[in-house]
């Protein structure tokens, strides 16, 4: 209940913060050439700093659509293409995972659930972003930063996204072409999966802390688990799960470059490279990831 209650004032602040960031766009966009944050600088500086710039952060990826080139636009279209595509099967899908639910081990299950609730989420991020300050550690600080304004930026998108579509889950009874709009009703809030963005953002921003595939792949296979775990409990199509993997990557992205202006610390210096590549045939469905 609490978290319902914070997730609508937040909501509601969030019209404050979209006319903020008409004024503060231009500050945020050319703030490459700012100093870094001096090293000697007290926790209580730090704070301040950090928390500055995870504010920014959020406005820095709300305004990244105005600024795409034609490359992101491709991007953009591909993925919209892919759930236009999966939209077709989604009620095929649904019954897929609805009858693996009772095969699947109660602990995975669990883990799903609460690993991508948001006072779960929360408490995980502060920790990470508390102990980099307390230890007074750069790139733990960066990534705190990185988690927290990320998972904040994506969720807002999220809960915006689940009131405006209004689209029925599988469990409503209704169909995957039923919506509506601005329902306070929760069988009505299916699109994207909140689930899905809050712990694949988790996993996207740590994953960048590694340059081992296998150890990128493994972070990335437990930040889906709560995303598929929606599709076992009935509670999702999967066009929410796949949209919602898609806004965590985009938003970690654009904070994660915008972070390279504030921070020393920095986990792209070089160009990455990473492709996503949806496979169907005989006997297989999945989403290959090749970085």
């Amino acid at each position: 209940m609490f978290v319902n209650r914070y997730f609508k004032k937040v909501v509601s602040g969030f019209c404050y913060a979209v006319l903020l960031f008409f004024i503060l766009n231009s500050y945020s966009v050319q703030s490459q050439n700012v100093n870094f944050l001096d090293k000697d600088a007290t926790r209580w500086q730090m704070l301040k700093y950090d928390t500055g710039n995870m504010f920014k952060g959020i406005l820095y990826s709300y305004s990244r659509p105005f600024h795409w080139q034609k490359k992101q636009w491709i991007q953009f279209g591909g993925v919209a293409a892919t759930t236009s595509f999966l939209y077709v099967f989604d009620e095929q899908t649904n019954d897929y995972f609805v009858e693996q639910s009772d095969d699947v081990p109660e602990f995975i299950k669990d883990y799903g659930w609460y690993y991508g609730s948001p006072q779960n989420n929360y408490m995980l991020t502060a920790a990470v972003y508390l102990t980099g300050l307390g230890l007074k550690n750069e790139k733990l600080r960066r990534t705190g930063v990185l988690l927290i304004s990320s998972a904040s930026a994506a969720g807002l998108l999220q809960q915006m996204s689940k009131y405006a579509f209004g689209r029925a889950r599988p469990r409503s009874g209704d169909n995957k072409n039923s919506f509506y709009p601005f329902t306070s009703n929760k069988d009505y809030h299916s699109f994207p999966s909140g689930h899905t963005i809050l712990a694949f953002t988790n996993a996207y921003a740590i994953a960048k802390q590694f340059k081992n595939p296998w150890i990128k792949g493994g972070i990335y296979t437990l930040g889906l688990v709560p995303g598929v775990s929606r599709l076992w409990a009935d509670a999702h199509w999967l066009t929410d799960v796949v949209v919602g993997v898609a806004i965590s990557i985009a938003t970690v992205e654009a904070i994660d470059r915008f972070l390279d202006s504030k921070y020393e610390q920095k986990y792209n210096d070089k160009r990455k490279k990473v492709s996503w590549d949806l496979r169907i045939g005989a006997g297989q469905f999945g989403v290959v990831m090749q970085f």
